[in-house]
């Protein structure tokens, strides 16, 4: 049976029915209250998207919604696949509003403050809490559209002191077709920005489990444009890595990517960045951007779990009880979770935290795109006696 659990200021709730007018429906009787302002969702992409979108905006007709497809699910019984999720919000605890981004190739730094002075504007007009210190955004970006260094550095610097996380869409690891949803529709090639206000207490966090190795490699030729390395240290780019991961060639699968990942060190900090595929002429195509010159280090998988962990305790001993904690975390983690042993055990911490969101194509923290991180934002919950 779809769940829905309801705790002050959000009701969260999942549905596994497929048809879509069903699912709809499904979803609205377990979020629909008089108070509720805003919902945000993220589904499976074997659903009949445009009959989706048809029918969420019948379910649900005086409320907005956004959301995206994804490449599995975090519902309350944790990892799920073939599912929606979906978070509903209470007015009278959250201003929240959106806007699309439609061609993300175009996105300029003009638009970017335009867009972000129109959300703060209206989330103003609602008087819940001043927005310094009460506002975070959350983008929700197409994950194959190789466009998200450019939309995330513009909108960080619209943003300024705000902070912001997301997620790149997913299609179930298909690789071909991801959608946001803006509107009553779901599109491709587009982004959604969400900026949310309240007097609630929240922290917007990331963190991966990965340590650099040793081996180092240096991209010596590659087309940012495709996110293509074509040659590692003067080499084929396949050849050298395997060589650096110590596996053959031949044996390079989305196993040894989610369990070998490179990284990128900036700031004194290392970000990884994950191989999408390896391509017939032996380079490699990534999930993040990836230009001629950069040195990129082997990277060493630790506890998943015990990464995740430490964020939200941190994150709940500031605010307290978790209201809901929206989470985006990259499918490759969840893969290597499958393939260790760990995904049941992550799993029941999710749910038991309170974890709602999906499984990306990518994540995005304060303006920078990174993979097989998990991201996201812990909300406490209303003094008691506030509703």
């Amino acid at each position: 049976m779809p769940s829905v659990t309801a705790v002050s200021a959000v009701r969260i709730a999942s549905t596994s029915v497929h048809e879509p007018v069903l699912a709809a429906d499904d979803l609205a009787s377990q979020l629909n209250h008089q108070h509720l302002g805003y919902v945000l969702f993220f589904c499976s992409a074997e659903y009949d998207l445009a009959g989706l979108g048809r029918a969420l905006e019948q379910a649900f007709p005086d409320v907005r919604l956004s959301g995206c497809t994804s490449a599995g699910e975090i519902t309350t019984r944790g990892y799920d696949r073939g599912s929606i999720a979906a978070i509903g919000f209470d007015s009278r605890f959250f201003s929240i509003d959106c806007a699309l981004i439609r061609e993300m190739d175009r996105f300029s730094l003009q638009d970017a403050q335009s867009l972000i002075d129109g959300l703060l504007t209206n989330c103003r007009n609602a008087r819940l809490a001043p927005i310094k210190g009460n506002t975070f955004a959350i983008t929700l970006l197409d994950g194959l559209s190789s466009r998200e260094e450019l939309v995330l550095a513009t909108l960080n610097a619209a943003l300024g002191s705000i902070p912001q996380f997301g997620g790149s869409a997913g299609d179930d690891e298909r690789l071909a077709n991801t959608h946001v949803f803006y509107g009553g529709r779901f599109y491709a090639g587009a982004a959604t920005v969400l900026l949310v206000n309240t007097p609630l207490e929240f922290r917007v966090f990331s963190c991966h489990h990965m340590t650099a190795g040793h081996e180092k490699l240096v991209v010596t030729n590659a087309c940012s444009d495709s996110r293509t390395v074509y040659e590692l240290n003067a080499e084929p780019a396949a050849e050298s890595y395997a060589r650096a991961v110590g596996v053959a060639t031949n044996e390079l699968d989305r196993t040894v990517f989610a369990l070998r990942p490179l990284g990128v060190k900036v700031g004194g900090h290392y970000f990884v960045r994950s191989i999408q595929c390896v391509n017939p002429d032996k380079s490699l195509t990534f999930y993040c951007a990836v230009e001629t010159g950069i040195v990129m280090t082997t990277m060493t998988p630790e506890s998943l779990l015990d990464s995740v962990r430490e964020q939200l305790e941190i994150s709940e001993d500031i605010v307290g009880p978790p209201l809901v904690t929206i989470g985006c975390d990259c499918f490759l983690r969840r893969l290597e979770a499958e393939l260790t042993g760990e995904a049941e055990a992550l799993s029941e911490f999710l749910s038991k935290h309170r974890v709602v969101g999906f499984n990306t194509y990518g994540e995005q923290f304060n303006g920078i795109h990174i993979n097989q991180t998990f991201t996201g934002v812990v909300i406490g919950q209303p003094d008691a006696g506030s509703l």
